[in-house]
């Protein structure tokens, strides 16, 4: 006997997925272990969807497989925990909560982080292709919209979503939904929902608001609507209410905040849930000691809100205490701070400020010692230092930086910046709270808010697991780690993007060598740029130490140098790139975004970070085009400002032609390059290449042309290699005569074999072209073969007579596969002697073949010997 159950006073995404998991075990009992709410009960006497058998009639000796669904706690599945101990049962188990170490271990498990058990098994019918009638879709909706709050709670994902419109599509009546899920309180609900109000009363843990209320009410019945009233009626961080019923009291928890799960809190009760909803029953305890474990559980698993260690900024630029003034003031323009903390032998000393600097210079104090002009009575902090004790200070003390001390060492620093983000996140993530729109539904979620389940669906499993383990490994050495660049960005434009790079506050190698023991990967280390690869199966992480930059003049090549993970973000080139999202345990998921990024990617902008990001790297301009192609994005007036200035200050000229030349080959490789080098051109970009090179209509005409090209050749699945980026650069270089296109390849740094390549490519097709009679399939097979593929395309997608372009697609296609059948030894067995006729022999059956004349191995053999006869 196959036995489906859920947890006891199973609601309507219980009953839901028992009649779903009935899809998938046809032969199954569906058998709650205990009552049902009262609005399911309603629901089963008027539409009676399923036979439900009570457990006082199931035989438990014959039962061989247990399937639970939407609970894992074995103290949740009453009597029929018994079955867990005993030899040969089976155990399936479909599941949303998340995972704790008591859980139940089922030989199958399906546990996703989704809004509802019912999304899960709508996501599995549609999967099978089974059939669902319109009650069953109107079931798994009322399952779906009961648990995620009718799509509005936080816990709502864009999984829950889509299985809500395919129910829709199914036959899922919304009617019948709204009628069952309605909150019209009774006169006894408005009684006890006054009472838990009244007794409210309130306590503080980490600065975490929590109110306590307690009730009483007659038997047994749903009041979890009753907390969400009370959460919309008080302003609150967190609710827990307990609810004595005869010989037990209820215990139903809500939270807003982060730092308060309680599912973990009541776990300690025997109850469960998700971090933000939970509840728990307790048999024989009175109140008092009931509130009393409550509060500490409370206190023991309330994490405290944001310390200095959260926010400071590591690791510090620092100077040493016998530098001079002007070494100072240098130091500070190079790496664009205002303050820099005062050390001597690591030992820190004092802060000096840019103010100061500039003073002593004006006196005349340029070689006189950092240590004499240096603050020594600063205030500071330690790690643990509360994030409101240092804006106090900072405040009070008008300091603007607070140096982070672990004994007489800065480990840390934090600026007015990071207290302001700080309160802003704060600020966030209470207005977001407070608010009735869903949060995880937001397209960009804001800063300081978890994204672990938008990583979850976007990154294969192994992958994600790997993240996991980064953040574990950084924990132990005590760094920072975090994913940066692209990935971040594509996640949260729901695009999937397997290159990973991680960045590490600490020593990226050594924690790129731990990641690797740990995982069993390889690892190849780059000591010289303090950067590793970690490769695993079929999964690679590029792994680099957190780095600034600064330039010593315009187009040069930066200097990097170690720094914290806010000056490796700032050296990147565009704000939509600077996102990236915590690995480590306690933050794992956390997004950072200092620059704005999140704010680009909505309104679809790309924006530079700074205004000498041009000046500094030329080619970022390039690829600032390139992004808005590739995302159809806009590039921001200002960042269009800057190209132009650019351009008139001749900064280009000093671009390095390797560079240019890279990233022309992404902007062929990403992009479609007709737009693109249009866009360069209205930039005058393009000229920056060639003085001569401008975009026409005749060069768009010839650009489409190659691309239509190209796309033809390449749904021929050929699998034959070719360079694309070849291809456009002979597009680019044909109006120019042959001293200007070896001019335009040498300013390109285009590798000598392969710029003899495109040389010779396109004196070549133009006698191709001269040299091509369509009408004879020989010729064209001779003219053609041995030609390099990319001479052939660009020949196709030159000429505008549709003959010849017919003759070189069928030279593609079919001839250039011509070969005679018949081999040396055939010839031989003709009695043919070896030598030079052999040659002449095998090409002029290859010129029947091309003419179609012959068409069997028989056929050839008789053209020889008749060949053979002639030339006697």
């Amino acid at each position: 006997m196959d036995i489906i159950t859920s947890h006891i006073n199973a609601d309507f995404d219980a009953l839901a997925s028992a009649i779903a998991a009935r899809k998938l075990y046809p032969d199954a009992v569906i058998v709650f272990p205990g009552s049902l709410e009262k609005r399911v009960r309603n629901f089963i006497g008027v539409f009676k969807p399923i036979e439900i058998k009570k457990f006082k009639d199931i035989p438990l000796e014959k039962v061989k497989r247990l399937i639970i669904v939407d609970t894992k706690h074995p103290d949740r599945i009453g009597q029929f925990k018994a079955l867990l101990s005993k030899p040969g049962i089976k155990v399936h188990i479909y599941d949303h909560h998340p995972v704790n170490i008591d859980d139940i271990k089922g030989e199958v498990q399906i546990i996703d982080n989704v809004g509802a058990v019912s999304t899960i098994f709508t996501e599995i019918i549609q999967k099978k292709k089974i059939l669902l009638t319109p009650v069953e879709a109107t079931i798994l909706c009322l399952g779906i919209y009961e648990e995620t709050g009718s799509l509005i709670f936080a816990s709502t994902t864009p999984r829950d979503l889509m299985a809500a419109a395919y129910l829709l599509k199914r036959g899922a009546n919304l009617n019948i939904v709204s009628e069952f899920l309605k909150e019209e309180m009774s006169k006894e609900e408005v009684a006890l929902l006054n009472e838990l109000v009244q007794s409210l009363k309130e306590i503080v843990v980490h600065d975490v608001r929590i109110n306590i209320g307690r009730g009483t009410m007659e038997g047994f019945g749903d009041v979890s609507h009753l907390a969400h009233k009370i959460m919309d009626m008080e302003d609150m961080d967190a609710l827990v209410i307990l609810i004595g019923m005869a010989d037990k009291i209820l215990i139903v928890a809500r939270s807003k905040v982060p730092e308060l799960n309680v599912s973990q809190v009541l776990a300690e009760f025997g109850g469960g849930g998700h971090p933000a909803a939970a509840s728990a029953t307790i048999k024989d305890v009175p109140f008092e000691i009931a509130e009393e474990k409550l509060i500490e559980s409370l206190k023991k698993n309330i994490r405290p809100m944001k310390v200095a260690r959260d926010v400071m900024t590591t690791p510090v630029m620092v100077i040493s205490w016998d530098s001079t003034i002007k070494e100072a003031e240098d130091m500070m323009t190079r790496y664009g701070v205002n303050v820099l903390p005062v050390v001597k032998e690591d030992s820190y000393k004092g802060i000096l400020a840019r103010e100061v600097v500039e003073k002593a210079l004006f006196h005349g104090f340029g070689k006189s010692k950092c240590i004499d002009f240096t603050t020594t009575d600063a205030v500071t902090v330690t790690p643990e230092t509360h994030v409101s004790e240092v804006e106090k200070s900072m405040i009070e003390q008008n300091q603007r930086f607070v140096a982070v001390m672990e004994d007489d060492r800065i480990i840390g620093a934090i600026t007015r910046t990071d207290i302001l983000r700080a309160l802003y996140e704060d600020f966030l993530r209470k207005s977001r709270l407070s608010s009735k729109r869903p949060v995880t539904g937001e397209t960009f979620p804001g800063f300081g808010r978890s994204i672990s389940g938008i990583l979850r669906e976007t990154l294969p499993s192994d992958l994600y697991e790997f993240l996991i383990m980064a953040g574990e490994v950084a924990d132990e050495l005590r760094f920072g780690a975090y994913l940066v660049g692209g990935c971040v960005r594509d996640i949260l434009r729901r695009q999937e993007n397997l290159d990973i790079d991680i960045v590490v506050e600490g020593d990226g190698i050594a924690f790129a060598k731990r990641l690797g023991e740990k995982i069993g990967a390889k690892v190849t280390v780059h000591q010289r740029f303090g950067t590793a690869i970690v490769k695993k199966d079929a999964f690679k992480l590029d792994v680099a130490t957190a780095r600034t930059e600064f330039y010593e003049s315009p187009a040069a090549l930066p200097k990097v140098e170690t720094s914290s993970i806010k000056k490796d973000l700032y050296r990147r080139d565009f704000t939509i790139n600077t996102l990236a999202v915590k690995l480590n345990k306690r933050d794992f998921g956390l997004l950072i975004d200092f620059f704005g990024g999140q704010r680009d990617l909505k309104e679809k902008a790309i924006r530079v970070l700074h205004n000498l990001s041009f000046v500094e790297d030329p080619t970022r301009a390039f690829r600032a085009i390139r992004f808005s192609e590739r995302f159809g994005f806009k590039l921001t007036k200002h960042t269009e400002n800057l190209i132009k200035l650019a351009i008139r200050m001749n900064i280009f000229d000093k671009l390095s032609g390797t560079r240019l030349y890279d990233d022309m080959e992404l902007i062929f490789r990403e992009t479609n390059p007709v737009r693109t080098l249009k866009r360069l051109g209205d930039y005058s970009l393009l000229k920056v290449i060639h003085p001569r090179l401008a975009f026409s209509t005749e060069l768009e005409s010839l650009l489409q042309s190659v691309h239509d090209t190209i796309s033809w050749f390449e749904l021929l699945f050929l699998n034959e290699e070719y360079d694309k980026g070849m291809l456009y650069i002979m597009t680019l270089l044909y109006q120019l005569n042959k001293p200007e296109r070896e001019t335009a390849l040498s300013r390109l740094s285009v590798p000598f074999q392969l710029r003899d390549k495109i040389l010779n490519g396109l004196y070549k097709t133009d006698e191709i072209l001269k040299q091509l009679k369509p009408e004879s399939p020989v010729e064209i097979y001779h003219l053609l073969t041995g030609r390099d593929i990319e001479a052939v395309l660009f020949s196709m997608a030159l000429t505008q007579e549709n003959e010849k372009k017919k003759a070189i697609s069928n030279f593609l296609l079919e001839l250039r596969n011509t070969k005679p059948v018949i081999k040396g030894e055939d010839l031989k067995n003709l009695g043919i002697s070896p030598g030079p006729l052999y040659s002449r022999i095998f090409r002029e059956v290859l010129n029947e073949k091309l003419m179609k004349r012959l068409n069997k191995k028989e056929e050839e053999i008789e053209f020889v010997k008749g060949l053979v006869n002639s030339l006697k």
